[in-house]
């Protein structure tokens, strides 16, 4: 992925944003299967935040711009969500720091320190039915395909298969940590809402890349 740069990373961010607004009612849903039903709702506001200032937002270089959306993300998503999703941006924004154009191995790393945020803010590790059993094999799978020389369209394409995958696959999981741990067995037979919004984050990400040649 060497040549990311901060036009490359607008593009993700706002991907990310125009997704999580357009599928507030889906991302809903599947929350209130066993959760209090507002994880869409609240995504929503915040990432529209997010694009209602989009314009002046500081972009002097990669990490001061996500470390900007994700304090802007934290201040309007209410619940959990708000500090997991700000502390993933911070955490990502502060490993790219001062940089103009992301390696591989960088994208990488930010999202590996973006993971290790959300299980230190959120106290949860892959398995306890969270973003985090999408966005560690998505991460996993990218590193692998960037690492064997597989250009970024089709290592994002291959990620991208991977989280919606490990997504599906929480439906055999028992919540552990958020509102849904509170049901138990009960939250086993429905997917984790945080979970398939990365999933579908990352299926977004991927056609918005191929579609600008990125």
């Amino acid at each position: 992925m060497s040549g990311t740069g901060l036009g490359q990373t607008e593009l993700v961010v706002r991907t990310i944003a125009e997704t999580v607004v357009e599928n507030e009612k889906y991302f809903g849903d599947l929350d209130s299967v066993v959760g209090d039903g507002d994880f869409g709702y609240s995504m929503a506001r915040g990432f529209e935040k997010l694009l209602e200032g989009w314009d002046d937002l500081d972009r002097a270089d990669v990490g001061t711009f996500l470390k900007k959306c994700g304090m802007t993300i934290a201040s309007r998503i209410g619940g959990t969500s708000g500090p997991i999703w700000g502390t993933a941006f911070l955490r990502a924004g502060a490993t790219a720091g001062a940089t103009a154009d992301l390696t591989g191995d960088e994208v990488v790393a930010m999202l590996r320190a973006a993971a290790e945020g959300i299980k230190a803010r959120g106290q949860s590790d892959v398995g306890d039915k969270t973003l985090l059993d999408a966005l560690v094999p998505y991460t996993d799978r990218l590193e692998r395909e960037l690492q064997q020389g597989v250009p970024a369209g089709e290592a994002l394409q291959a990620a991208a298969a991977a989280a919606r995958a490990a997504a599906d696959a929480t439906t055999g999981m028992i919540a552990k940590r958020g509102r849904a741990a509170y049901t138990g067995e009960r939250s086993i037979a429905s997917v984790d809402a945080g979970a398939m919004a990365v999933a579908v984050i990352a299926e977004r990400i991927s056609e918005a890349w191929q579609k600008q040649g990125a």
